[in-house]
């Protein structure tokens, strides 16, 4: 059959297992640590409610997250491929972690005992809910019958196109997670300075600073806008979302303000809301906010 392969996803899509359930999608689990020593794996062992409560009741604790291991994705692999399955495996972007190599020693591993095999893994170029995006491309293409060579082409030429805009409560987790990146210009001594930040092909870039969440979300909803206008983008022809922390409320409260902003051109329908999962919020901390678009298939 054309569309006989898998989907499989690192976890940082922030799929939930339901989510992943639904869409047909087989995720491997980052895991999450608040001490160093024992790491737990997202969803099966640590759920997002627990990781962002236990943030919340110690925020002089920082987290650490660890990639899956080649052997997890091997099993995952595995099982594709003993049902007889392609596999199109989408990673977080190599430039936040080392997700990707685990999966491409994995494919090499089974590559070995089952040579015939076909693994396609794509670094996504993105991460969090602009993965899942991506990631609901691929089971877009795989439900139209679109065979696994082309479905792999299609998702290679969109990914470039994604882009995450979004404000976080503080440096701080940026800072100790070692994800500065092109934001160390940044003045780090002010204390009440929130960023305003760009992801897109695969790095984090400064794009501007506030010292109010109002003016940040506001920033925020004026990249995206800027953005839309400057590409004359079509948005039924693009996937959004709204991505959020431990604040739901709020989020519903930015997508109200997105959509009033952007004047009809987007409703509720086309503005999914979707929590930023442990992987990522190890990075961001506990309150980051933003709005995700990528370029369909």
């Amino acid at each position: 059959m054309a569309n006989d392969y898998r989907i499989i996803s690192d976890g940082s899509c922030d799929f939930t297992p339901e989510q992943a359930q639904k869409e047909g999608v087989t995720l491997v689990p980052f895991y999450v640590s608040f001490d160093n020593n024992t790491y737990k794996k997202e969803h099966e062992e640590q759920s997002v409610d627990e990781f962002y409560k236990t943030m919340l009741n110690n925020p002089t604790v920082f987290p650490k997250s660890s990639t899956p291991t080649a052997e997890d994705f091997y099993l995952a692999f595995l099982d594709a491929v003993k049902d007889g399955q392609g596999v199109i495996c989408i990673c977080i972007t190599k430039k936040f972690s080392a997700s990707i190599q685990s999966a491409l020693i994995a494919r090499d591993m089974i590559l070995e005992k089952y040579p015939t095999a076909k693994i396609a893994i794509i670094d996504s170029t993105v991460n969090t809910v602009l993965q899942g995006l991506f990631v609901h491309q691929a089971v877009e293409l795989r439900n139209m019958g679109c065979p696994f060579e082309d479905a792999v082409r299609r998702l290679e030429l969109i990914k470039s196109t994604g882009r995450i805009f979004f404000t976080i409560g503080s440096m701080d987790y940026l800072r100790k997670g070692g994800r500065i990146g092109k934001l160390k210009g940044i003045a780090g001594a002010l204390l009440k300075i929130q960023p305003i930040i760009t992801l897109m092909r695969g790095e984090i870039h400064n794009s501007g600073l506030s010292r109010s969440r109002r003016q940040s979300r506001e920033k925020v909803i004026a990249l995206l806008a800027k953005h839309i206008e400057e590409n004359e983008l079509d948005l039924s022809r693009h996937s959004l979302a709204i991505g959020y922390g431990s604040d739901y409320e709020e989020a519903v409260s930015f997508r109200n303000d997105v959509i009033a902003a952007l004047k009809g051109k987007l409703n509720e329908a086309m503005l999914p809301i979707r929590q930023i999962g442990a992987t990522i919020a190890v990075h961001t901390g506990p309150l980051p906010l933003g709005v995700g678009i990528i370029h369909t298939v």
